[in-house]
């Protein structure tokens, strides 16, 4: 997200740390993304060494919400929400 809009997205056929990788590759082609900020949840894929690895290629400094708490990346969920009523009402 910059400027509250998203810059980079994909929409796969599974949640992995592959789809991860590759939103930052693609994202890296459309921005400068050195010195920026990248905030996930905890889960597995943004822990791992290979998207720690990923982002210090890019200058990309990781930061993680707190365990349990949604209200640290309230805009994320919020689009989920959104993306997932428009998902329910539209199939």
């Amino acid at each position: 997200m910059y400027n509250n809009k998203i810059v980079s997205w994909k929409i796969p056929d599974r949640n992995n740390l592959k789809l991860v990788l590759d939103t930052i590759e693609d994202l890296n082609t459309k921005r400068n993304v050195h010195g920026t900020i990248l905030h996930s949840d905890q889960g597995f894929k943004y822990t791992s060494k290979k998207y720690s690895k990923r982002l210090n290629k890019y200058g990309i400094r990781g930061s993680h919400s707190r365990k349990g708490n949604c209200l640290d990346n309230a805009c994320v969920e919020s689009f989920f929400s959104h993306l997932k009523n428009r998902n329910v009402v539209s199939n």
